[in-house]
């Protein structure tokens, strides 16, 4: 199976890990076919284990060998194209389209329903499964309502944010 893992929080702050580095760590867990894309943690690779199994091992086997806590989402890649493919608003030049990938669907649930109560004219906001599209002015990205609710400490290990541009160029 081939699959696509979005590393959270990697390349900003003081998480520094290269790309060479990062293939090198999913190859010793058994992954085949290891491809990075750009320095924000998007890996592609094949397996035979499911979801359910990679996870813990992925997060476990990158917490210990760059010595930060890994957080891991993990989506078949097939699903990608058409989570990419759903993007539902209109693309232009003055804003970010970025999808939003969510690993519970308790997390899912809260962000959309408190999305839904802020007053904002900023952001556009639309719903998939287990996905939020979001479209926002460049140059607004971290002041928005919507981005200072994912800022939230709670969202940090089952949240990441790409940018649809970055994602394209994975296909």
């Amino acid at each position: 199976m081939k699959y696509i893992a979005f590393l959270r929080g990697i390349n900003v702050g003081n998480i520094r890990i290269k790309m060479t580095d990062l293939k090198s760590a999913f190859e010793a867990m058994g992954c085949q076919s290891v491809k990075t894309y750009l320095q924000t943690g998007n890996v592609v690779f094949e397996s035979d284990k499911t979801i359910e199994e990679l996870k813990p091992l992925l997060e476990k086997g990158l917490a210990d060998h760059f010595k930060y806590e890994a957080f891991v989402l993990l989506y078949e890649f097939r699903e990608l194209a058409a989570i990419m493919a759903d993007y539902p608003m209109q693309r232009d030049n003055s804003n970010h389209a970025y999808i939003l990938f969510v690993g519970n669907n308790t997390a899912f649930e809260e962000i959309k329903n408190n999305a839904q109560n802020l007053k904002d004219e900023t952001d556009n906001i639309a719903y998939g499964n287990r996905v939020i599209y979001w479209k926002t002015p460049i140059g607004q990205t971290l002041d928005t309502p919507f981005s200072k609710l994912l800022a939230k400490p709670k969202y940090k290990s089952c949240t990441t944010m790409r940018n649809l541009n970055t994602l394209e160029k994975m296909e």
